[in-house]
């Protein structure tokens, strides 16, 4: 991957979509909501000198928080380190 952020920003990978409740109902397409967790895959240099986010972390983060980017035919979500709520 040839994406850097700049700032203090971070790039994430969502996680993968749940398709079934922990009842066994299988949740269709048009009812899902994209997740709000993402792997770090990589983080500028002030947010990696603060120390506080790590790449390969699992973070959670707001319904609206960054901007969604595709690079190499893969979605990321590239956002401020500022709207990370919390690390898992």
């Amino acid at each position: 991957m040839n994406f850097k952020p700049l700032g203090k920003r971070i790039l994430v990978e969502r996680t993968e979509e749940v398709t079934k409740t922990a009842s066994g109902i299988i949740i269709p397409d048009s009812a899902k909501e994209k997740p709000q967790m993402g792997k770090v895959v990589a983080l500028s240099k002030k947010v990696d000198e603060r120390g506080e986010v790590k790449k390969d972390d699992t973070v959670l983060f707001g319904k609206y928080a960054g901007t969604e980017i595709t690079v190499d035919g893969k979605e990321y979500i590239v956002m401020s380190v500022d709207d990370i709520l919390g690390v898992m």
